[in-house]
């Protein structure tokens, strides 16, 4: 318990450390509003609270038995998840942000269990959330591709 704790700390101050680097830091242009310093800094807080957490969590973590093995099915899973992160890719700008994110989320969905139903109406959703937040709430243009037609 002590060791986990100690380590959370050393990863705590490593943390701060590169947040003090990166809080200066000044691109000489910048293609999005939010800025290159942004990311890392939004990076490090979250681990920064995440550490937190396991500073001062009352329990230790306990794992009841070893990782899993890679079994076939397992291996199937991630084999197919880089599949359908390549696809993403690939049509990221013919199809824009939300419908090439449909096309990858719901297999993603269905992969892990998800009813199709549930998987759609969760993955529509979060899609064109997801180009909302990005596109008008943080200035960061995505491409809308196929449906460029909808825009005003």
């Amino acid at each position: 318990m002590i060791l986990q704790r100690i380590f959370a700390l050393a990863l705590l101050a490593v943390c701060a450390a590169l947040a003090v680097m990166a809080w200066p830091y000044q691109a000489a242009f910048s293609y999005e509003p939010v800025g290159p310093r942004a990311y890392p800094l939004l990076v490090l807080g979250l681990m920064g609270l995440g550490l937190l957490y396991l500073v001062f969590r009352p329990t230790p973590i306990v794992r009841k038995d070893d990782e899993p093995e890679l079994d076939r099915e397992t291996l199937i899973k991630i084999t197919a998840c880089v599949g359908l992160l390549i696809v993403f890719a690939a049509t990221f700008e013919a199809l824009g942000f939300i419908l090439s994110a449909i096309l990858v989320g719901l297999p993603m969905a269905r992969l892990y269990g998800g009813r199709w139903l549930q998987s759609a109406i969760v993955v529509a959703g979060m899609s064109i959330f997801l180009y909302w937040l990005f596109d008008r709430v943080m200035d960061v243009p995505l491409p809308l591709g196929l449906l460029s037609v909808l825009e005003n």
